[in-house]
């Protein structure tokens, strides 16, 4: 005799992946603010799911801004560098480097679902013990869960350019999140921009330049070209075809 609940539809307030990802970790108890990010609904497949409800205890936090974390006791190696990479997209580029520096861990955020999943298969996939998967706002990570001079570095790649002008308080590189960024950065670390969009790419180097805690890693200012460790996406790839120019800015904080 089959169970009850046996081949039951699901309800649409249940969550898809109880033990994964929350759908907002912060909730209610921060503020609301311009965000710089809009989640993305799209379907996850069989193997992205299959991932998020296994891996997703071992590897995955919400970002719940309740707690500070222990980013030694995060990847069971106290002596680890971690570099912080906001927005991984479906996970492939993080994939690579963190299989091309085992020597760093990689604190990958982003709020896709289906791109956590993905991330979580390949880390697992490709024996990379050196990757986590956060969930949430980018801003609450960095402001309420992460002490000073954590991080060994950061990487902003193709963030949304929010190319209409009145969107343009939305993009994340803005002077109040180089403050922010400045706390968390270790002396010297590198924070590493890229984006294909060229307005975004003007206003990043500007305000960059402008800000008192970070310099130009290149001697004579301006973007930098693609150092080694960053892989050439797919989509990247599909970019340079139509023409457009990326442009990568490397700032060291003072």
């Amino acid at each position: 005799m089959p169970e009850a609940d046996e081949g039951r539809v699901r309800d649409r307030r249940e969550p898809m992946f109880p033990d994964g990802p929350a759908p907002d970790p912060a909730g209610s108890h921060h503020e609301r603010r311009i965000r710089s990010f809009q989640p993305r609904r799209s379907r996850v497949t069989a193997g992205q799911g299959d991932a998020l409800r296994r891996l997703w205890p071992k590897w995955g936090l919400d970002i719940d801004g309740l707690r500070r974390l222990d980013l030694g006791e995060l990847f069971g190696d106290p002596e680890l560098p971690v570099v912080l990479e906001i927005g991984f997209g479906m996970g492939e580029a993080t994939a690579q480097m963190a299989a091309a520096d085992p020597g760093t861990g990689i604190l990958a955020c982003d709020v896709h679902t289906p791109g956590q999943g993905n991330l979580l298969s390949l880390a697992e996939r490709n024996g990379l013990s050196n990757v986590r998967v956060a969930n949430g706002d980018a801003i609450i990570l960095l402001r309420e869960m992460l002490v000073p001079d954590a991080l060994a570095g950061m990487r902003v790649y193709f963030p949304d350019p929010w190319p209409k002008k009145r969107h343009h308080k939305r993009r994340l590189i803005q002077p109040e999140f180089l403050a922010l960024a400045a706390t968390r950065l270790a002396p010297g670390a590198v924070l590493h921009c890229a984006t294909d969009w060229e307005p975004y790419a003007e206003q990043m180097l500007e305000v960059l330049d402008a800000d008192p805690h970070f310099e130009n890693v290149q001697p004579e200012g301006g973007y930098a070209a693609r150092p080694e460790f960053r892989p050439l996406t797919r989509f990247e790839g599909q970019g340079l075809d139509k023409g457009y120019v990326v442009h990568d800015l490397l700032f060291r904080r003072r």
